[in-house]
């Protein structure tokens, strides 16, 4: 259907042979498929793994490397390849590509998570495809996604696409791993992420990727959350990413949530960050997460961490310690300090308009 959004990921054993050497003509089949999906109007995002892969041998590296800076250095190398790659065979089909790099901290930080979201609506808007990978170069841990699975879940969360694509080795989601277990059995469509399904994923990654069927699953979680529904199949086709396109082809394909988060929500449930956290009775818990209703100073009970008015903080149940959610605080830590040891205690702590649930 035209003006859809749909963002494919493919990961680095999609685009590499068994010792790890990225493969061009891997690159020419998915972007000959990208072609005539434009052609028919769609609105096209590329995740894309394999910088570290195109640049590990032009350093000398005999096989992949381990250590953080090895692998930096070789994603500096290899990311201008990989999208050289790209470019040169797009632009054979007259389509125009745009080289997005990423950590989390633009999507932690408000301002860069709308900045990114308008670049890359005015990029699809003018018909270019954007194809988008983490800066690994400078994505120390505490800035990193940690995997394109992940990666192409939050962008396909921020344009709010139409579907997110996740492209791999396996043709879907298996009550096993299909590889080591002959009686797995294929999972075509999942309607709700339990945590049982999410403990039968087995990781199915190459020793040249990062990512196996877990990483998927919680990337799966994120998109559907978000209103995006996800469908995981096999590269192999040489119509894969069309075929998934209608879900034609073999693999699993896991529906939206019905009650979507709207992106202010999404950022907030997903990537703002805290460092300051509060606990809460009972009541005050149940009247969040199950009823919609602010949170009063009086359900606090307990609290860690400094923090200024308008700042994130997680939210716990003080009864079982478990995280309920997180909200951007109307008071301070010392106001609410001051506030909590009146007798009655009154005023909105979190109004429900600055919440989310988790």
């Amino acid at each position: 259907m035209a003006d859809q959004k749909i963002v494919f990921k493919v990961g680095t054993s999609s685009l590499t042979d068994s010792d790890g050497n990225l493969v061009p003509a891997k690159i020419e089949k998915i972007t000959r498929q990208l072609a005539t999906l434009h052609r028919k109007g769609y609105q096209l995002i590329l995740v894309t793994s394999g910088s570290i892969a195109a640049g590990f041998r032009r350093l000398g590296f005999d096989k992949r490397p381990t250590r953080i800076a090895e692998k930096q250095a070789s994603a500096a190398v290899g990311q201008g390849l990989l999208i050289e790659e790209y470019t040169k065979y797009l632009l054979q089909d007259g389509i125009v590509s745009a080289q997005v790099l990423l950590t989390q901290d633009d999507f932690a930080d408000a301002r860069r998570y709308q900045n990114a979201s308008q670049a890359m609506q005015v990029l699809l808007k003018q018909g270019a495809i954007p194809i988008i990978n983490e800066n690994d170069m400078i994505a120390v841990e505490e800035i990193k996604v940690g995997d394109n699975d992940t990666l192409s879940a939050q962008v396909a969360s921020l344009l709010k696409a139409d579907l997110l694509v996740l492209l791999t080795d396996v043709d879907g989601l298996y009550t096993a791993n299909p590889t080591t277990d002959p009686d797995a059995q294929h999972i075509p469509e999942v309607k709700q992420i339990s945590d049982d399904l999410q403990a039968m994923a087995r990781g199915a990654g190459s020793a040249n990727g990062t990512g196996g069927m877990m990483t998927k699953i919680q990337a799966a979680v994120l998109a559907t959350r978000s209103g995006v529904p996800v469908y995981i199949c096999s590269s192999a086709s040489e119509t894969a990413l069309i075929d998934a396109v209608t879900q034609s082809n073999k693999g699993t394909l896991f529906h939206a949530d019905t009650h979507k988060l709207n992106q202010r929500k999404q950022w907030l449930a997903f990537y703002a960050r805290t460092d300051a956290a509060v606990y809460l009775d009972e009541g005050a818990s149940l009247a969040m997460t199950e009823h919609g209703r602010s949170l009063l100073v009086s359900g606090v009970k307990a609290m860690e961490g400094e923090f200024n008015e308008g700042d994130i903080v997680s939210v716990f149940s003080q009864k079982d310690q478990s995280l309920i959610g997180k909200g951007r605080v109307k008071l301070s830590s010392t106001d609410l300090k001051n506030k909590m040891t009146q007798l009655n205690p009154e005023g909105i702590f979190i109004h429900r308009n600055d919440w989310v649930s988790l």
